[in-house]
């Protein structure tokens, strides 16, 4: 029964992160490849990105693919932390365990960033995962220093982003209480204010690193497939035609977003 339900808190939990992240990766990149982006966008596009989604077969097989690596690594580091204990194994044998948790941890990480653009090959084009894994690979292999360049800069952002709102709500919170006579231990409710505020902003910059990286990866599809011809044109909006350098050959009331 432990099994059964570690197998149902996997796949719940992988099934609600994989959902939230193709209804979000489908609703941005709607808005991305959309040639008008005032007249083309859907009426609906979280409401159709998430039907869409439920509607697709592959994402049963990219949850099974997730939870089965998840719990294979699991199993090898709690029977490698069995066999390690103190007195049973040779310093080599943990010091191998260590690399072992090290490596698991480098490829969970490279799963978790590897499934997340597939994720978004998967709303934008629907194929299968396997064929979205790689085509999303190949793609940020073959744009190399723009992803690290915004993944970093991102990530620096969001975490100022959420470390402001966090402080913020903290400072205000503890000036707020600390003027209250009647409570004994005003520093608990700033404690649970302070995690709570952390909890929501976290939810809520997810949200902006999932449009980052839909917009950024169907960039990258952009610049690969179109020109800016009449037959080509760029899909991007103004703002980034002008950013990047790019136009298409059109006239400029043809291109206003």
């Amino acid at each position: 029964m432990q099994v059964y339900h570690l197998f149902g808190w996997f796949w719940i939990m992988n099934f609600i992160i994989a959902l939230g992240q193709c209804v979000l990766a489908g609703a941005f990149a709607s808005y991305y490849w959309a040639f008008d982006k005032k007249n083309d966008i859907p009426t609906f596009p979280v409401a159709a990105s998430f039907y869409r989604t439920l509607r697709s077969v592959v994402l049963t097989n990219t949850l099974q693919t997730i939870f089965y690596s998840k719990v294979f690594v699991l199993i090898l580091l709690l029977a490698f932390a069995k066999f390690s204990q103190p007195g049973q194994q040779s310093e080599i044998a943990k010091y191998l365990m260590k690399c072992l948790k090290c490596c698991f941890w480098c490829l969970e990480k490279f799963l978790k960033f590897l499934n997340k653009n597939a994720y978004i090959e998967i709303a934008v084009y629907g194929k299968n995962f396997c064929v979205s894994a790689k085509n999303a690979f190949f793609l940020l292999m073959r744009n190399i220093l723009r992803v690290v360049v915004i993944d970093k800069v991102t990530d620096f952002l969001l975490f100022i982003g959420q470390l402001s709102i966090t402080l913020g709500v903290g400072v205000g919170a503890f000036y707020w209480f600390e003027r209250q006579k009647n409570l004994n231990y005003y520093l608990a409710p700033v404690f649970i204010i302070v995690i709570g505020s952390y909890v929501i902003a976290s939810a809520f910059f997810n949200v902006y690193n999932m449009a980052i990286d839909t917009v950024f990866l169907c960039f990258l599809e952009d610049l690969e497939r179109n020109d800016g011809s009449d037959t080509k044109p760029y899909y991007m909006s103004k703002r980034l035609k002008k950013i990047m350098g790019k136009k298409n050959k059109k006239n400029s009331d043809e291109e206003e977003d």
